[in-house]
């Protein structure tokens, strides 16, 4: 009698506890991660189980953890605990993720410090960028007709100087542009030049120092290590093409009337290998703080999550592409032709777009051709932000990614409007780096959306709520 009493109770504790858990289903993010609630419904079960069974005091010590276990695990099933304390990677150990591969397994202070020092280099080369893009508005990029893979010092003495000096007046760019420089006004190009060169060294001492650091206490996984290594190769790298860049502007022009210049071609190269570097190290900090994406709470908002995303892509496809367009308008210093907008003079399509052959070489070499194509480019760029912007709004959406949406649909116009006045100011050095700048910055939106936008684990699906609208 007695276990047949039992049985039945059992099985009405678990039909209330599902109920319990269904009735809450919208709301199951309130619990906490060790769902300190379910203890209320065990007391009172406990409670009207000590009146219904004679001796109770007996046999719940033989089945109270089979109770508890079976409520927790009920409750578990329906309710799961706050998306957010997942994205919080900082304090998830490899055991608790839901399988969740993290890159950085030592513990929460390792990959603080990992992410720190991951999202530091990125701001490094940043910065790099932006120094880039000053060095080469005030034409200062080729006045160190010498390059050494680990620098040295710069000169000393007036001696030193004058030998420096006599180096450049040796060059393409001394002799048809800058004849009749002094002393004090070739040291400030050589100081930029050298400037941006150490800055770029001293980043990669930055970035070797702290991954030996990290490698030897064991903090690094092995597909973070690689990972890593490949971006330092790529970053030592980037030197040697940055000198192969300069090395072309130094040869005499084809001809006399060519003003002496980089190559676009290796120019583009040289800003793409930037931005790529850049993208690796941002990418890869967001993936050591952030193992599972921030904007999940419900398998509606994923869902939502994964229509954006199939938008986001190609148009941050098409940033980058505008992006590696405007390294050729810099490269042909097209930035100071056809000065004028929405017309490019006094007509829409300028003549000559096509003149030269092959008719690709026009979209690389041809100065209105490139400056028409970053127009155009630039312009779908923006259309393509609004029309993700505009389609959104009617998704039902984490409010992360709803706000993330707006922010790179500002950005996307400032970028604009920094281009069209730097255009119409005939390229000053201030709206030029700033432009320049504002291209990487909208690309760090695009990284950060595409990012938080990727698809949730399996383990962490599974635990995800029903399908609510939200509110």
């Amino acid at each position: 009698m007695i276990d047949n009493r039992l049985l039945l109770l059992l099985r009405k504790s678990r039909s209330v506890a599902l109920k319990f858990s269904s009735s809450n289903s919208t709301s199951c993010n309130t619990f906490s991660p060790h769902f300190e609630l379910s203890v209320q419904p065990q007391s009172r079960f406990y409670s009207s189980f000590q009146r219904i069974i004679p001796g109770a005091s007996v046999t719940r010590s033989l089945v109270g953890r089979g109770l508890r276990s079976l409520l927790q695990n009920d409750i578990k099933n329906f309710c799961k605990p706050s998306f957010r304390n997942f994205s919080t990677s900082a304090s998830i150990s490899s055991k608790n993720t839901g399988g969740v591969k993290l890159l950085v397994t030592a513990g929460p202070k390792a990959q603080k410090a990992v992410g720190i020092w991951l999202f530091v280099s990125a701001a490094w080369v940043f910065s790099m960028v932006v120094l880039g893009g000053v060095t080469r508005l005030t034409r200062s990029g080729l006045s160190m007709t010498d390059w050494k893979f680990t620098g040295g010092l710069p000169p000393m003495s007036d001696d030193e100087w004058l030998v420096e000096f006599e180096k450049y007046k040796q060059s393409p760019e001394y002799k048809r542009i800058n004849k009749g420089m002094n002393l004090d006004d070739f040291k400030f190009i050589y100081w930029m030049e050298y400037a941006h060169r150490m800055w770029g060294r001293a980043l990669g001492i930055m970035f070797a120092l702290p991954f030996s650091y990290f490698l030897r206490k064991g903090y690094i996984t092995v597909g973070l290590g690689l990972r890593l290594s490949g971006l330092f190769a790529l970053g030592a790298g980037q030197g040697l093409i940055g000198w192969w860049m300069v090395k072309s502007g130094l040869e005499e022009p084809p001809s006399e009337y060519t003003e002496p210049r980089v190559s676009p071609y290796r120019l583009a190269a040289h800003l793409t290998s930037a931005f790529a570097i850049y993208t690796g190290l941002f990418w890869t900090a967001l993936s050591v703080v952030m193992p599972e994406p921030l904007a999940a709470e419900s398998r509606v908002w994923v869902q939502g999550a994964a229509k954006v995303k199939r938008i986001a892509l190609p148009v941050s496809i098409l940033v980058g592409v505008t992006a590696v367009s405007g390294a050729f308008v810099a490269g042909n210093d097209a930035g100071r032709a056809y000065n004028t907008f929405p017309k490019m003079g006094d007509t829409w399509i300028p003549d000559g777009v096509l003149v030269l052959k092959p008719v690709i070489r026009n979209f690389f070499e041809n100065t209105a051709t490139v400056q028409l194509d970053h127009r155009i480019l630039a312009t779908a760029s923006l259309c393509a932000i609004g029309g993700l912007w505009l389609y959104t709004r009617k998704l039902d959406l984490h409010p992360a990614i709803r706000s993330l949406i707006g922010s790179t649909m500002g950005m996307a116009a400032l970028q604009v409007t920094l281009g069209v006045t730097t255009l119409l100011s005939y390229v000053p050095v201030s709206l030029g780096s700033a432009h320049q700048a504002g291209a990487l910055t909208l690309l760090t939106f695009m990284i950060l959306l595409n990012h938080t936008l990727r698809r949730p684990s399996l383990q962490l699906l599974k635990s995800l709520p029903c399908v609510v609208k939200a509110a």
